[in-house]
């Protein structure tokens, strides 16, 4: 007598129908994230790219808010590179920001690093640093007008206490504008140190006592631990820094108007001055394309720089 052992026959159908119920839950969640998406995309086209391609047409035009206006190609850049005024300005801008975005991220680096510790008055200190950061720019501004005054200015008060003559901070071509990246390395610390601060506070508790129980010291706990840790949050803080930098413009109008002479004179200085003073909305319009351009560039280098320090 023999027996056969029958074999189950596969649920087939179980697995056809979890399969569509699958799709069916994909096709469910792209349609709410591109519902969710909508509102921010909508925002985007209409005032991202619509003007930056309003930006870019109006460049290749003479248009000056008359009836009358003509193509014009290239023409506007070309005779950009040969205005001292843009090649000025463009200069003072990428200046202001090499000299700016490298020193205030240290320093809010350093900050942010002190504050992670366990300090007296530590809410206090946070306020402190991220108050000019919420404050108008043209209170700041008068602030500092105040404190680069030749004659009773706390600037050149301090510096007598030293035996040191009195400058004409804003008003000596030498020194207006560092006076002025001074002022903007002080405005902008307080969002670059709350960053910071966000960031370090995410560092991995296990890693810093693993650290510490090998024996490292708190330098080497901070280049081997901390800082490939701060990688994503720097290149971050640096993109916000170098589109900063580049539009820097309330700052430079209420203290000096760009001089003295074209000394402080920056690229959306000039831009406004052409645009809605000269009424040249087409030649303003290549500036602005070639300030894009440049803010492009920097962020290129920022990533490149970024990429070689993860590799290493």
């Amino acid at each position: 007598m023999s027996t056969t052992l029958e074999r189950p026959a596969l649920d087939t159908t179980r697995k056809v129908a979890t399969a569509k119920d699958t799709g069916t839950l994909l096709k469910s969640q792209k349609r709410t994230g591109w519902a969710l998406l909508a509102p921010a995309l909508l925002h985007s086209g209409i005032f991202i790219v619509i003007p930056v391609v309003a930006v870019l047409v109006l460049s290749l035009t003479n248009y000056s808010f008359g009836d009358t206006w003509s193509w014009v190609g290239l023409g506007n850049y070309s005779e950009l590179f040969r205005d001292v005024d843009f090649l000025a300005s463009l200069w003072h801008t990428v200046l202001y920001a090499i000299v700016v975005i490298p020193i205030s991220m240290a320093i809010a680096l350093a900050v942010a690093v002190g504050l992670n510790q366990k300090i007296h008055g530590l809410g206090f200190f946070r306020t402190a640093f991220y108050i000019p950061t919420v404050t108008a720019t043209v209170a700041i501004a008068t602030i500092w007008l105040w404190i680069y005054n030749p004659g009773s200015g706390l600037a050149n008060g301090f510096l007598g206490l030293f035996g040191f003559a009195p400058n004409r901070w804003l008003a000596d071509p030498a020194t207006a504008l560092p006076s002025l990246m001074v002022v903007g390395i002080w405005q902008g610390l307080g969002t670059k140190i709350i960053i910071y601060l966000a960031a370090l506070q995410g560092v991995s508790r296990d890693l810093l006592e693993s650290a510490d129980l090998d024996g490292a010291s708190r330098w080497q706990r901070f280049v081997n631990v901390t800082w490939p840790a701060l990688g994503p949050v720097q290149f971050f803080v640096l993109i916000t820094s170098i589109v900063g930098t580049f539009q820097v413009f309330d700052l430079v109008y209420v203290m000096t108007r760009g001089g003295p002479g074209s000394d402080t004179r920056v690229l959306v200085l000039d831009i406004y001055q052409n645009a809605f003073q000269d009424l040249k909305l087409g030649y303003a319009s290549a500036e602005t394309v070639i300030m894009m351009i440049v803010i492009a560039v920097f962020i290129g280098v920022g990533r490149f720089l970024q990429k070689a320090d993860t590799n290493d």
